[in-house]
């Protein structure tokens, strides 16, 4: 049977009975399945992950697991570092091969290297700036960091990367989010006459040469989907109706959003937040919403807000549902893998060593 006839098969099942076969196959192929859910997968799947948490906690279980396996819950890029970091004989499988992202689709391979020639126009990249990918990008982005001896970051290590990329050279050129560089920057101390925002549709990234050689923080004109949907003014009615109210807010989040925040972190950071605040402390959180109404049911006794009024949700970490799940580990059973992620040998080789040295500064 076809991944497509089965999946028409199991949308025709009641989802009861879907959660069933889960749970059987989960049983019966043991140890052999690693299933990765991120924190912003719907409920009914990330309650079978055997491990769950942000990109950067599951790159390390990735690269920790013997599993033959790895089932990843997430999207497109994720699951690319989970084959970037295993080895040969370790098959990764996306459940739904449309899970995509729309700030990785921000920044492609044509873009960064023509980036990177125009750059080399005014200065000499490859002795000044140190290239830093956020993990949330393709593994093509990943091995051209390799290869320039730059590093690939998460939201939760963005500081630390940062640090140690200034170490190296003078200037760094981040991409595909502005909002994580310029928040990580600025919470550092790094002021705006040095930093320049590069438009990868404009001659020079709409930057005069002056610019450019002044700049210490190239920001890549990038950012996701569902947290620019954020506004201050979010914060400013959240707090007039709920006196009081912690506001925290994903540094994915624009600059202006996270200057109302009291605390701005990753999605592991901001759990830990509200997991050690004193019962009866209300939030306000600016993240995705499968991730905040999972802590308004963990902590009953500290009460959690979504500070949108609107539904900020990943519609493309959406997509992976318990259909998709359930076809994903039939085809181990059955032995005919499917939504198999297979980088490429040579891109796989720089792209792992731009993702070594994130995880070797721990």
């Amino acid at each position: 049977m076809t991944t497509q006839a089965l999946l028409s098969q199991l949308y025709d099942t009641p989802e009861t009975d879907i959660i069933e076969q889960i749970r059987s196959l989960k049983s019966e192929l043991g140890d052999k399945v690693l299933i990765l859910g991120h924190h912003y997968q719907r409920e009914e799947v990330f309650a079978f992950a055997d491990v769950t948490g942000d990109s950067l906690k599951l790159a390390q279980k990735a690269a920790e697991t013997s599993a033959p396996y790895i089932i990843f819950c997430g999207v497109h890029f994720m699951a690319e570092t989970a084959d970037i970091l295993t080895g040969d004989d370790q098959a990764v499988i996306l459940p739904d091969l449309a899970a995509g992202c729309s700030m990785a689709d921000m920044a492609d391979d044509e873009q960064v290297n023509r980036c990177w020639r125009e750059l080399s126009e005014v200065i000499n990249p490859d002795e000044c700036v140190t290239p830093v990918t956020y993990i949330n990008s393709t593994a093509s982005l990943k091995a051209f960091c390799g290869e320039h001896g730059g590093i690939v970051c998460t939201s939760g290590n963005a500081r630390r990367i940062l640090e140690w990329s200034w170490g190296n050279r003078e200037k760094i050129l981040f991409f595909p989010d502005q909002h994580l560089g310029e928040n990580t920057a600025l919470a550092m101390g790094i002021p705006d006459a040095e930093m320049i925002i590069w438009d990868p549709a404009l001659p020079l990234g709409g930057n005069t040469p002056e610019a450019i050689e002044k700049a210490k923080l190239i920001l890549w004109k990038g950012f996701c989907s569902v947290h620019q949907l954020f506004k201050p003014e979010h914060s400013d009615t959240m707090r007039k109706n709920h006196p009081g109210i912690e506001i925290l807010a994903h540094p994915e989040c624009s600059r202006e959003v996270c200057e109302t925040a009291d605390f701005v972190g990753s999605t592991e950071m901001i759990i830990r937040h509200v997991s050690e605040a004193p019962s009866g402390t209300s939030f306000a959180i600016a993240t995705e919403l499968n991730l905040v109404n999972r802590l308004r049911l963990q902590f009953p006794d500290k009460p959690v807000w979504f500070l949108s009024p609107m539904v900020c949700m990943c519609s493309t970490m959406f997509r992976t549902d318990p259909q998709h799940l359930c076809a994903a580990l039939t085809s181990i059973r059955d032995g005919d893998i499917t939504h198999q992620i297979t980088v490429p040998a040579q891109q796989k080789r720089w792209a792992k060593l731009s993702l070594e040295r994130m995880l070797n500064l721990g």
